[in-house]
């Protein structure tokens, strides 16, 4: 198995950290994106989309990070990660689509203009970013893990964006609950940290 990855991506970081926190065995494989490797026809062949990560396994690609939480999971029987009832199901689905929309539009959009300059105006995704951010907050509030009494991969696919949010100029000092349950992951065995760079708040 390998993991197509770059240090500084989300949502390659998600992946990566849940296969550490189940004790996966995989090969990671660093593809830089400063030369342009995700756009190489080798690459693309891979992923059409030219984005990390990519999992390998048994010939086949597996793209899109959250994709790649739920594969994992169903490969290895993990269920207290993914649960099988409709329910539980339901529950950690939900946080995939938060995961998938408002944290990579908002806390991972503000962290781009940062890193990479990117186009995006910095009052609008950082709006974005607390709005999402109060509603995490009140979610979690009396509860340790967003989707269960466990956690699950819906915390994973939060955790990244999340984490780094000061480094796109999103502050995390008014969620205490957030901030609780990020020391939390932290606290899991296996985790493996999410690189740091500083910028924005982080600088």
């Amino acid at each position: 198995m390998k993991l197509y990855y770059h240090p500084i991506s989300g949502h390659a970081h998600r992946a990566r950290l849940f296969l550490s926190l189940i004790g996966a065995p995989v090969e990671i494989v660093d593809v830089d994106l400063a030369k342009g490797e995700h756009k190489s026809a080798e690459y693309l062949a891979k992923n059409r989309f030219g984005q990390v990560p990519v999992l390998e396994d048994d010939g086949h690609f597996i793209s899109d990070s959250n994709a790649i939480l739920v594969y994992i999971a169903k490969k290895f029987g993990k269920t207290d990660w993914l649960p099988e009832d409709p329910l539980g199901a339901a529950r950690v689905q939900r946080w995939l689509s938060v995961a998938a929309g408002q944290i990579a539009f908002g806390p991972g959009a503000a962290r781009l203009i940062s890193i990479f300059k990117a186009d995006y105006r910095p009052e609008e995704v950082i709006a974005r970013a607390h709005a999402v951010l109060k509603l995490i907050e009140a979610e979690l509030e009396g509860h340790d893990w967003i989707a269960a009494d466990h956690a699950t991969i819906a915390d994973v696919a939060l955790y990244s964006y999340i984490a780094r949010a000061p480094e796109g100029n999103v502050d995390l000092a008014d969620y205490s609950n957030v901030r609780a349950w990020l020391e939390r992951i932290e606290a899991l065995p296996g985790f493996v940290e999410f690189g740091k760079t500083p910028v924005g708040l982080a600088a």
